[in-house]
């Protein structure tokens, strides 16, 4: 999740978060990602139900997912995400490698924001030059795999084509953060919808 969404998602600056970039690949997981279709966000699949999607097997690069490693969310923060969420996904436990240092969300540069994940990734680190895993969570599409695009998903793609959607004022019609903007507002009190 680019971190300006994820500060949007919270509701705050996210001075309380670490972030790093990280890996979610074998040995311990097999995923996927791929873009739900109509939509400019992706779903994550384990590769042995996303496998059928493919006329050919693929490789390590095509079978991990990069993206962030978030430290320091509170129960809250988790509880938003949640929601944002929505009932497409389901959060799981899952290893994950970290591929540098944590930093505070503060204290990246906004040119560093960008580049959490560089426009050309280096290539995966051979299992011995990863870190140890840690153990995260992560939200895994649970809705069939006929709503994803076989194609693979990048944030690459995602920063270049549809950010603007999400982050600033191009966000500020955007329907997807209707659900956990109510909520966060209700600040915890329960209402039945009109």
């Amino acid at each position: 999740m680019h971190p300006e969404i994820l500060k949007r998602v919270i509701g705050n600056d996210g001075s309380h978060l670490q972030m790093c970039p990280a890996l979610l690949a074998a040995p311990f997981q097999d995923y996927t990602r791929h873009q739900v279709k109509n939509e400019d966000y992706p779903g994550i699949l384990p590769y042995s139900q996303s496998r059928a999607m493919f006329d050919h097997d693929l490789n390590l690069e095509e079978r991990s997912v990069r993206g962030s490693l978030v430290t320091g969310l509170s129960d809250e923060d988790v509880r938003l995400l949640d929601v944002f969420e929505g009932d497409q996904y389901t959060r799981d436990s899952v290893s994950v490698y970290p591929l540098g240092p944590l930093a505070n969300i503060r204290d990246i540069p906004p040119i560093e924001v960008k580049s959490l994940v560089p426009t050309t990734p280096p290539p995966i680190p051979t299992l011995s030059e990863l870190a140890n895993p840690v153990d995260a969570a992560t939200y895994v599409w649970c809705l069939g795999s006929s709503e994803l695009r076989a194609q693979l998903w990048t944030f690459e793609e995602f920063v270049k084509l549809n950010a603007w959607k999400w982050i600033g004022s191009g966000s500020t019609d955007n329907k997807d953060y209707d659900e956990v903007d109510r909520r966060r507002a209700m600040e915890g009190i329960i209402e039945a919808r009109s």
